[in-house]
């Protein structure tokens, strides 16, 4: 499903959680699908009024796994662009980052991960965007938005590129290697800092069922996971 239907999907129930993230500082953060929603616009919004982003933008997507990094996978997509994942083969046209020293000669937004953090609290290169604070002030409702084509790169894996049209079923084939779980349920993720790839995955064949994830980070000690897995009322777990 391109991402526009996908989006509707989520907000068909609008306070239903949808995406739940435990970080292992301690944080929790829960997302219903009015509010994922509304992140994703607000940030492709930015995509499209910054940096023109459309089909065949490259955005490189260096985050670990996060709440903030499916949100910014989503928004590129949403803008039809191609995520990227580290390490880059080519330079792309935009890189988003909580390491912004560690790119020069390409434009990019700074990320900083805690919930409350209001700026991006680290040295900006001289014209980066500091994501935390600038999010924000971009609208709730979307600007102009290209559409996704169906034949353009969503997602760069090394050498290998999958296709907007191809999204979904990549996903599907990911996932299904990671664990099985029924529609509309509530899926449980416990995944390193480097498993985008397969948080993405996961987090788009969840979706495609309507169901909800709660995203954990793998430093979330064993005994913590099983106490949050009971409140959250998990149906199914996928630990990476």
């Amino acid at each position: 499903m391109p991402l526009p239907g996908l989006l509707a999907r989520i907000t068909a129930e609008p306070g239903r959680p949808r995406l739940t993230w435990y970080g292992a500082d301690g944080e929790r953060v829960e997302l219903s699908g009015h509010v994922l929603d509304n992140w994703v616009t607000k940030t492709a919004n930015l995509l499209v009024e910054e940096y023109q982003a459309g089909p065949l933008t490259r955005v490189l997507v260096d985050l670990p796994v996060h709440w903030r990094a499916i949100v910014w996978s989503m928004a590129t997509w949403r803008v039809g662009a191609c995520v990227g994942l580290p390490p880059a083969t080519r330079r792309p046209d935009l890189v988003v980052t909580t390491v912004p020293t560690r790119y020069a000669d390409v434009d990019v937004v700074a990320v900083a991960l805690p919930a409350l953090a209001r700026h991006f609290d680290g040295e900006l290169p001289v014209g980066a965007v500091d994501a935390t604070s600038a999010v924000m002030t971009y609208g709730d409702v979307l600007t102009w938005m290209p559409e996704p084509t169906p034949t353009a790169p969503a997602l760069k894996l090394g050498e290998q590129l999958v296709a907007h049209a191809g999204l979904e079923t990549w996903a599907a084939e990911t996932a299904a290697r990671l664990g099985t779980w029924s529609p509309g349920e509530r899926v449980l993720l416990v995944a390193p800092d480097d498993a985008l790839e397969a948080a993405l995955a996961v987090a788009l064949t969840v979706y495609e069922g309507d169901g909800s994830l709660v995203l954990c980070s793998a430093g979330v000690a064993e005994d913590a996971r099983e106490r949050l897995a009971a409140t959250e009322r998990v149906g199914a777990r996928v630990v990476l």
